[in-house]
């Protein structure tokens, strides 16, 4: 059975373990794909990249809880009560 692969750049588990920067820097800045028997094993992506996608998590989750929040009715407050 076929899988799709989410990157252009992929490199062997063996290619992984002997030389770990040199895989991860063949991606350019880009996640690259870790096969096993030419099967997708996990992704690997750079630390900002990681980051980055973690923040647009957290941004998703706040809009939902803004939308869901949306109909709720709002009490006035003033700076000075807080």
């Amino acid at each position: 059975m076929t899988q799709p692969i989410y990157t252009e750049i992929a490199a062997s588990i063996s290619e992984l373990k002997k030389n770990p920067m040199a895989a991860v820097s063949a991606g350019e800045g880009f996640p690259i794909v870790v096969l096993n028997r030419n099967k997708p094993a996990f992704y690997c992506v750079p630390a900002d990249v990681y980051e980055a996608m973690l923040d647009r998590l957290d941004d998703q989750e706040l809009a939902r809880l803004v939308e869901s929040r949306r109909s709720e009715r709002s009490i006035p407050v003033s700076l000075n009560e807080l």
